[in-house]
Parts: structure tokens; sequence; C-alpha cells
């Protein structure tokens, strides 16, 4: 196919978080290396490539600690650019990371006068995501962890942090507010180990909330690579559960520090099968990208790494759809009895008696080959393009 066939439109519901593109470069062992950018000129410059909307945390637009009128001040420029480009804002977030008073967390922190404080900050923004739009309230509990096992008791952390989300969904409930919650997990990184680090960590704390039909996920690729775990096996639990409510792309190579990279680099394979469950499992939410261009690039490279999120998504959607369409793959899939999964292992009217009465031989059984080498082979080539 040709070049232009794989850029991005409206339709494809691409969205960014406000500090992807506008990351400096900053890391623990180097300073900014790229000026601020300015969310209007963010928001004019995606638009440009195609983009759907654009995210952010509070202090992306405005600085910490502001007055109504400072916030009105920075936010005013960010409406006239939506309103200007036609782009929207799926999903807001807070930022209870980045400030010192948050070094012990925020809706987890020993201090009590903290956890108010965190609480306060994030109601101020579900009303900000209520005025916006927005459907999606993203929350990452990036401090909310330990280093040492006698700094914090777990078990009470987890009290606290569901008194938070308590808290948020039945002010959401009072307000009349259409916005749902999405827990993001992550294993570490800043904090040696944090709440809530997986898919199945988080599913399990939202059956204990009070109102776990306004809480889901938002699942990032390289939080869940970082644990070595399959990120769109992931996605699909998420799915059966009713609870993929946003999703995160971007790279990542291996279990080592966060890469943040743009979507598609790092595992390709594993980039495949995301946009693979993402576009047949069910999934109806905003493809966002949440990457960090990296230290080596310019501005000009900013932008060429957020279109290439997009390319390599498109890219890699085609290839999904030639792979499911192949009828070499279908015949594949039929040998390797993946129809068979989807037949209930006790028939209809059947019972137990009928089941353990049935005559199998285990060792013929045994001797028939499942197939899955050829069909991950053919997978592999439509990956690799040669199909």
């Amino acid at each position: 196919m040709q070049m232009q066939d794989y850029t991005a439109t409206r339709e494809d519901r691409f969205t960014f978080g406000l500090w992807t593109v506008g990351w400096q470069g900053v890391d623990v062992f180097g300073s900014a290396i790229r000026p601020p950018l300015d969310p209007a000129e963010a928001i004019h410059r995606l638009s440009d490539l195609g983009a759907y909307g654009i995210t952010f945390h509070d202090n992306d637009v405005f600085p910490f600690g502001a007055d109504a009128a400072t916030k009105e001040a920075h936010l005013a420029p960010l409406r006239k650019a939506l309103d200007a480009t036609g782009l929207t804002v799926p999903m807001i977030t807070t930022n209870l990371f980045s400030h010192p008073v948050f070094r012990d967390g925020g809706f987890t922190n020993n201090d009590r006068d903290v956890r108010r404080f965190a609480v306060r900050k994030a109601l101020d923004n579900v009303d900000l995501a209520a005025e916006m739009g927005a459907k999606i309230f993203v929350a990452w509990g990036g401090r909310e962890g330990a280093e040492s096992g006698a700094a914090k008791d777990i078990r009470t952390a987890l009290d606290r942090y569901a008194e938070a989300f308590n808290l948020l969904a039945q002010y959401t409930i009072d307000r009349g507010y259409d916005l749902r919650f999405a827990i993001e997990p992550k294993p570490n990184e800043p904090r040696g180990d944090i709440l809530l680090p997986t898919i199945g960590h988080a599913l399990a704390f939202i059956n204990e909330l009070e109102h776990p039909e306004l809480v889901g996920l938002n699942p990032e690729v390289g939080h869940e690579e970082m644990a070595s775990l399959n990120y769109a096996h992931g996605l699909a639990q998420a799915l059966w559960h009713g609870k993929l409510f946003h999703a995160d792309l971007n790279g990542q190579t291996g279990p080592r520090y966060d890469q943040d990279l743009r979507f598609g680099a790092g595992n390709a394979r594993g980039a495949f099968w995301t946009v693979d469950i993402l576009e047949n499992g069910g999934y109806d939410g905003p493809r966002h990208f949440d990457f960090k261009p990296p230290r080596t690039e310019d501005m000009d490279g900013v932008w060429a790494s957020a279109e290439g999120c997009m390319r390599n998504y498109l890219i890699l959607r085609e290839k999904s759809r030639a792979f499911r369409a192949d009828p070499d793959v279908q015949e594949a899939m039929r040998l390797a009895r993946v129809d068979e999964l989807g037949v209930p292992t006790l028939a209809d009217g059947e019972s137990l008696a009928d089941l353990r009465a049935e005559p199998f031989d285990p060792d013929a059984a045994a001797e028939r080959g499942m197939g899955f080498e050829r069909l991950d082979q053919l997978a592999l080539e439509h990956l690799y393009g040669v199909r």
C-alpha cells in the first residue's frame, strides 16, 4: 500500500496525553532538552496529524496550587484551540505524584492531611472533567506504595484507597456526572512496589468498592510488560469482566524500566496482538497513546514520533484484518480447534453423570497435535509482510 494509506483520521479515534508530546525529556540523569510546549499548540499540531482528541492531568494545563482565576486563564486558550480544531477531551486525570507533598502517595499517604488534600484535588478535577465533557477519569497511583515492610500497613492502605474511590464515585452520582473511573495498574517505578500493580490486583480491588460499576481499568502496554505479563491477554480479561474503560498504548522491550516508546516499537509481536484484540474484542473507546518522545529528538522528532504511533496502529490494524480474512489462517484455526473452545464443555441438557459415563481414550487423544506452530507462523508472516 502507499504511504498515505496509513494517515490517521478522526474516525480512527486516536488520542494523546498532553504530557506525551509535551514531555521535555527530563529524566533522573538529565535535565530538559526541549522547550515547554503550549497546550494550544499541541492541540493544533495533533489535529493536523489526524488525532481525535487530547487528554491531560490538571497540572499539564495550569500550575499546582492555582486559584480559580489562574486556572481559567490557562484553560481559556485550551478551550479555544479545542473549538477551533474540533478535538475532544475523552479523558482527564489528576496529578497526585509530582509535587513533593505526594512523596508517600495521595490516597494512601500515611499523613491524613495529605490524604484529605489529595481527595480535594481529585474532586476539583472531577468537576473539570465533567465540564470538559470527559467520560473517563483515569487514576494512576504512581506514588501509592512502599519500599520497606514496616513503613505501611498494606491492608489499612487498601482501606484508605477504597475509601477515596468510594467518595469520588458517590460524588459523581450526587452531581449527576456521566463519568467513570479507570484504575491504571503498574508494578513499580517510581515506587519500589506500587499498590494495585497488575490488572488482576485492580480487578479484585474494584469488586470490594461500593460502586464497582463506576470503576474499571486503564491498562498500559509498558506497565504490563514491565512485569513480564502479556498485555493482549490482560486486555482480553478486562473485556471479559466488562472493565476495559480505557487503554494506554506505547512500546516496551521486556521487564526493564518504563520505556514509553512510541506504539509499535519494542515488542512488535505484542503490538500486533494488542491491535487484534482491541479491534475484535468489543472495545469501543479511544486508542490512547501514552508515550514519551526520546531525549534524542527535537520538536520535529516529537511530531514524527506522535505520527508514528498512529501509523503503526493503522499498519497493524490492516495486518490483523488480513490475517483474520486469510483462508489459510481460517483453515489453520479449524485444525487447531480454536472454534471448539467456544463450545461449552457440558452440552445443553447433559448431566454430569452423562459426562462421567462417556468413553475416552487419553492415549489416542494425546497423539493428536494441536497445530499451533502452523497457525503462529501464519500470524508472523502477516506481521512480517510476506503474506
